[in-house]
């Protein structure tokens, strides 16, 4: 009997031996990523930022990552593992993360610094549930809603603000370039971006993705439709054929999800659309970067642009 008790204390004591190591470990760990400075976020929190963040995971914000010079170690997914496709050949090799970001799939990455874009994304007790795996700070809406203000702030976060001044120097230079080259071909014609998924119509609100490099950064005149809608709650606003009949656009670039299915396209109320009876509508695959915001998504825009009208 004195034979087992003393087994079983050994045991004991080991076992409590191992727990110490590892909490000496992971405390060595936490010394290795000193804290740098305190800051604040959207909705108030005071967030410890690491010095340098090795372990990031910023779901939908991966471009100005990117940009950045940082590789996440998960990449925003939704539905099956499907990811952002313009940006397969950067992230190649980086594993897909839910774009609900579950906690506990957050924590098996390891992260050491969370980047959230919008406020209702960490509602309902999630922002605790992050905190408690890893530095989290909250952009908000007023900032993702401008890449330019995202790339920016994402900088200040990780210490990259002269990456991120050059990136937009060159952003400027390629729209520059790119709006000289479109000038004998459009000029001060009336450019609509469209978006045909499930058989339904929307229109980019003009703020955002593809609008804000159309519209913005190429200086590209917008449809009367852009004018008439109600102020845009989203990147894309639903839009009735029937409304779509009145559109004065010279040229439409439509981002086609329904490619290869009859429905819309073949209505006679599209097909009456000037645009569309001058031929110039140019379809740009659903896994392009025109729903999205980002400067390397602004930059294919730009090629996709040229290559449509010059091609």
């Amino acid at each position: 009997m004195m034979d087992m008790y003393k087994k079983t204390v050994s045991r004991c004591f080991c076992f409590i031996a191992v727990c110490v190591i590892i909490m000496l470990s992971a405390c060595g760990n936490k010394q290795s990523s000193p804290v740098g400075q305190t800051v604040k976020d959207s909705m108030g929190h005071e967030v410890k930022l690491p010095v340098n963040p090795q372990r990031v995971i910023a779901s939908y914000l991966e471009d100005p990552l990117l940009v950045l010079g940082i590789k996440p170690v998960a990449q925003w997914s939704v539905k099956e593992g499907n990811v952002q496709d313009y940006l397969r050949s950067e992230l190649e090799g980086v594993p897909a993360i839910p774009s609900t970001l579950p906690p506990e799939v957050v924590l098996s990455f390891n992260p050491d610094l969370l980047i959230i874009g919008q406020e209702s994304a960490v509602e309902k007790g999630l922002y605790e549930q992050y905190s408690k795996i890893a530095p989290t700070y909250v952009l908000g809406s007023e900032t993702i809603n401008d890449y330019r203000k995202t790339l920016n702030k994402m900088a200040e976060l990780l210490n990259k603000t002269d990456v991120a001044g050059k990136a937009l120097q060159q952003y400027d230079q390629k729209a520059a370039e790119t709006k000289e080259r479109l000038k004998p071909s459009i000029g001060d014609k009336k450019v609509a971006i469209l978006w045909l998924s499930k058989k339904n119509f929307y229109v980019v609100n003009g703020k955002v993705a593809s609008g804000a490099v159309v519209y913005g950064d190429l200086g590209l005149k917008p449809p009367n439709i852009l004018s008439v809608l109600p102020e845009a709650k989203a990147n894309w606003t639903p839009i009735s054929l029937e409304k779509l009949a009145e559109l004065d656009a010279d040229y439409i670039f439509l981002v086609n999800s329904d490619k290869g299915q009859a429905g819309n396209l073949e209505d006679p109320l599209w097909r009456n659309i000037p645009a569309v009876r001058a031929g110039h509508v140019y379809e740009m695959d659903s896994k392009s970067s025109w729903l999205y915001n980002g400067v390397i998504a602004g930059q294919k825009v730009m090629d996709d642009i040229v290559k449509s009208i010059s091609g």
